[in-house]
């Protein structure tokens, strides 16, 4: 029989293994802190390692060791896990290739629609699922949770919004505000909103939760 996809496997499956929540979230938020010191502190950087003042500006430098880290973080995650998280892995190539381009172009631009392309992609898969009777959350979340069909529905539905909602902020940020600002919102303003709209789906999680059946 042939195997899982490793972004698929089954959480029963011997050969995935679980890491430390912290651990997690160091892999998870390490990229964007690494893009934002590298960003805040690109001179002095540079003046550390002269080789970096061949990739530009700040921004420019912050991308490159953006792209680094985010590399560094999915291989750790792979070695400790056997696994590759969808929304992260398909993140990361978004980061990669408007990366590239923000580098060989030398352009600010496509790094910051990076955000805008990556959540409306998330957003209009889990929306046109839904077009098509898909609660396509429920691939994603069905090992953390277990929901009833009118539950799936209703927090794909939201999460869709939500991410089509953070799209259009992403794109007013960088349109109307300076680079360090939309760079300065990118880690300590996405984070906090996903935070507080994640807690405040709880109560339907809690109302559509479906009991784990009796051993």
């Amino acid at each position: 029989m042939s195997e899982k996809p490793v972004f698929e496997r089954d959480p029963a499956d011997p050969k995935r293994k679980e890491i430390n929540p912290l651990l997690k979230l160091v892999l998870e938020l390490g990229p964007l802190m690494v893009f934002f010191f590298a960003n805040s502190r690109g001179e002095w950087l540079v003046e550390r390692f002269p080789a970096l003042g061949n990739l530009g500006g700040p921004l420019f430098v912050a991308t490159a060791l953006f792209m680094a880290a985010t590399a560094i973080a999915l291989t750790a995650s792979w070695v400790l896990t056997r696994t590759l998280p969808i929304m992260p892995l398909v993140s990361g190539v978004v980061v990669f290739v408007f990366g590239a381009l923000t580098l060989y172009l030398h352009s600010e631009i496509f790094i910051k629609m990076k955000p805008t392309i990556v959540n409306t992609l998330f957003g209009v898969v889990l929306l046109g699922g839904l077009a098509f009777g898909k609660s396509l959350l429920g691939y994603v979340f069905d090992s953390a949770f277990k929901l009833d069909a009118e539950g799936w529905r209703k927090l794909t539905l939201r999460w869709g919004l939500f991410f089509i909602f953070l799209a259009v902020v992403n794109e007013v940020v960088w349109r109307m505000f300076s680079t360090d600002t939309w760079v300065a919102f990118k880690v300590w303003g996405i984070m906090p909103i996903t935070i507080l709209f994640t807690m405040s789906q709880m109560p339907l999680i809690m109302k559509h939760s479906l009991e784990e059946p009796s051993k």
